[in-house]
């Protein structure tokens, strides 16, 4: 599609070739004005939590290699390091514009949803107890936290222009773990009541000894998906169909990613062989996603933590219901 696309809240930018999942090229909060009442079972997204970082002015100068609220830090080892947003930039203007962002969000999604759907969000640690405060205020129930264990290369470094003056000093902690916040809508009823009418409350087990768990191992998104889909914030498919899995507990129903970036959860949904649908407004990744998801839905999980996890719980993420590789 050319660049004079416009935004369109009522027919799909894409449908895939299996037309499990659909994305359209829209602003998320006019999408879900019009989106039928009662029609999602489950949310799997990850936001611009930091909110400046993904305006088309900072867009424009990540794209151009300028950083602006972004970061790009140089190559170590021979290896390019992604850019990764400076949160600690924002001022309380910023984060009270985060939180009012969140609670319409969420006042406008809750009416989209069925009864006891979950609705699962990437946070960031500094900022996870503002957008929690935003949904809980859009009258969602909180009901913990997963943890994506994972080596990161945020925090860690000495005082910015006292390096030396400071060695033994990290301004923060490296980051090694990242939060997703888990809500629900509340169920009408019991849970056992909810499921039978709505198929929604609860998540799915890995298997019928092991629950679906809140802490998942997971690697750093692997060079080969990078290379389909260059967003600076993509995150695994093997930890992406874990979550995306889980999210249905009868394995029915739709889930919706309100933030698609490139595609990635909506490639995790065709992968499991789950109805996904993605909104987002950005063209640029709009065009990206609607090239990377097939792709990204071909390629096996090779995170050997992931793995190891998966065979113990008699599921095989990279084969489950997997597309046909042509």
């Amino acid at each position: 599609m050319s660049s004079e696309a416009v935004q369109r809240f009522d027919e799909p930018y894409w449908i895939s070739w299996t037309h499990r999942t659909a994305l359209y090229f829209a602003d998320c909060r006019e999408w879900l004005k019009h989106a039928p009442l009662c029609s999602i079972q489950a949310v799997v997204t990850d936001p611009p939590y930091g909110m400046l970082e993904y305006g088309a002015d900072q867009m424009t100068k990540l794209r151009a290699g300028r950083g602006g609220v972004w970061r790009i830090p140089p190559a170590m080892g021979g290896h390019q390091r992604q850019p990764v947003p400076r949160f600690t930039v924002l001022d309380e203007r910023d984060i009270s514009a985060l939180y009012e962002f969140f609670r319409q969000w969420g006042a406008a999604l809750h009416p989209v949803l069925v009864p006891g759907a979950h609705v699962i969000v990437a946070t960031s640690p500094l900022f996870n107890h503002v957008v929690s405060q935003a949904l809980i205020d859009a009258e969602f129930e909180k009901r913990g936290e997963i943890v994506r264990l994972t080596q990161t290369l945020r925090g860690g470094d000495r005082p910015k222009n006292a390096e030396k003056e400071f060695p033994d000093v990290s301004v923060m902690p490296r980051s090694q773990w990242e939060p997703w916040v888990v809500f629900r809508k509340p169920c009408e009823g019991t849970v056992a009541q909810n499921l039978r009418k709505w198929r929604t409350g609860g998540f799915r087990r890995l298997s019928a000894e092991r629950p679906f768990g809140d802490v998942i191992v997971s690697a750093p998104t692997r060079r080969e998906e990078r290379a389909i889909a260059a967003h600076p914030s993509l995150k695994p498919q093997a930890f992406l169909r874990h979550v995306v899995r889980a999210s249905l507990p009868m394995g029915e129903g739709t889930v919706l990613d309100t933030f698609a970036g490139s595609g990635s959860t909506l490639a995790a949904c065709e992968a499991v062989g789950y109805a996904g649908v993605g909104v987002e407004s950005d063209l640029t990744y709009i065009e990206m996603a609607s090239e990377a998801i097939p792709r990204l839905a071909r390629t096996p999980s090779r995170q050997p933590a992931f793995w190891e996890q998966a065979a113990a719980y008699s599921w095989d993420p990279g084969t489950r219901d997997s597309p046909p590789v042509s």
